[in-house]
């Protein structure tokens, strides 16, 4: 399959730069939603679900297993939990990370009827000229808070420019693409994915191929949370296979570079035989296929599987450094990725 890898980064820059946090996804998932509908894939469909995660039905040469891809568009981000006497922001954090991962990031208030503040996310009592203890005070949702660009000096004064506890804080992603091959973002988890998927379609479009089952894609909008892939599919899904970041660090066996499937993650080990068929297809097409296990992460295949989902499922993605803080890939990890996504919704055995 030929991999345009301009097209796909595109794709990926203009979502990082849209906010969504888990709770606020609107305007990336209308994002995604318009490139797909670009595809003009014969006989497809885009529905909204419910909760609002988008769902892109193509029809296949079979119906007969049909087969599920999802990765999330929800991002980790911020919530207003107390406007401080100082006019300053408390907040509660929209996903898990650490604390250090975002001192002094720059980031948008978002108020309930769209007025937008600029930001920095820091420390109380931050400046080393006055505070000799700041370098080791611990970082806690008690002792970070938002420093706002306007002029307040009390809870009153923020409230005044319609700030209110409830209100999304969005995190500054600095999306930056090296001439290397490099691309550096808050975010990447998990619209990276998102994008290897939208590259997959656009590779099997311009082959001019149709998939051998009947495919549902699901754009889903919480994960970060636990159930983004709850809800969304079929009854009779065969498969899914569900894609997000491969994680990487000290006795992982994924990088930057390459495309990894996970056999096991917190929530148990993934389905064998889809496994292997995975394996098979990357062999296929000449990709080497890294093969790993994350100690802390669970993903949207395993929240179908807990709400009841019936089908086999397995874990792939592009390699991700620094996850859930300021992330980097490399666009060979994307070209592996897409490659075999598109190879997947191909094959024919079931």
């Amino acid at each position: 399959m030929d991999v345009q890898l301009k097209p796909i980064v595109d794709f990926l820059v203009g979502l990082l730069n849209i906010p969504s946090p888990t709770g606020y996804t609107v305007e990336a998932i209308e994002y995604v939603r318009t490139a797909f509908a670009a595809l003009e894939f014969p006989g497809a469909t885009l529905t909204l679900t419910p909760k609002g995660a988008l769902l892109l039905t193509i029809k296949g040469r079979a119906s007969s297993a049909p087969r599920g891809l999802t990765a999330h568009v929800d991002t980790l981000g911020l919530m207003v939990k107390e406007i401080k006497g100082s006019g300053r922001l408390k907040t509660t954090m929209l996903g898990g990370y650490m604390w250090g991962a975002v001192e002094f990031e720059g980031c948008t208030i978002r108020t309930h009827d769209n007025r937008r503040y600029r930001g920095t996310i820091l420390p109380q009592n931050p400046s080393t000229h006055v505070n000799r203890d700041i370098a080791e005070a611990k970082r806690t949702a008690d002792s970070m808070e938002v420093r706002i660009d306007a002029v307040t000096r009390s809870a009153a004064d923020t409230r005044a420019l319609g700030i209110e506890v409830g209100d999304f804080v969005f995190l500054d992603p600095r999306v930056e693409v090296s001439d290397s091959g490099f691309i550096r973002s808050r975010h990447l988890d998990d619209k990276l994915c998102v994008a290897c998927i939208y590259g997959a379609l656009l590779a099997l479009k311009a082959a001019a191929q149709t998939p051998a089952q009947d495919t549902y894609i699901l754009i889903a909008n919480y994960e970060e949370v636990g159930h983004g892939g709850a809800a969304g599919f079929p009854d009779n899904l065969a498969e899914l296979v569900a894609v997000d970041m491969a994680a990487l660090g000290d006795g992982q066996n994924s990088d930057e570079y390459s495309c990894t499937l996970c056999v096991k993650d917190t929530t148990g080990p993934y389905h064998f035989e889809l496994n292997n068929k995975l394996r098979r297809l990357a062999n296929d097409v000449g990709i080497k296929l890294k093969i790993d296990i994350y100690p802390f992460y669970g993903s949207d295949g395993s929240a179908y599987w807990r709400a009841g989902g019936a089908g086999r499922v397995a874990l792939i993605g592009p390699g991700v450094d620094a996850s859930h803080a300021y992330e980097r890939t490399h666009t060979d990890s994307i070209n592996d990725s897409v490659k075999l996504l598109a190879q997947y919704m191909l094959d024919a055995g079931e």
